[in-house]
């Protein structure tokens, strides 16, 4: 099931912002691997040569790592006054 929310969304509450980044971490890390892996699965059905599965396996990996360093070491998640 689904996380629920025990009180009204908003983005000015640190822990709903916590939460909602690492669930778009998650779908990011969901993309990239079903994505890599539909690549990689095609290129050894068909045995392509593509020489570039590489590049950007290892490019969204790089993308996907510094997604993880922000979220879980370098965010601030403090609560924000706007008013």
């Amino acid at each position: 099931m689904p996380p629920r929310w025990p009180r009204v969304p908003d983005r000015n509450d640190a822990d709903y912002r916590k939460l909602d980044d690492r669930m778009n971490f998650a779908v990011h890390v969901g993309i990239f691997s079903a994505a890599n892996s539909g690549m990689w699965f095609l290129k050894t059905l068909w045995r392509a040569d593509w020489d570039w599965t590489t590049n950007v396996t290892l490019g969204w990996l790089a993308i996907v790592l510094v997604h993880a360093l922000y979220h879980f070491k370098l965010a601030d998640y403090s609560e924000t006054s706007d008013g």
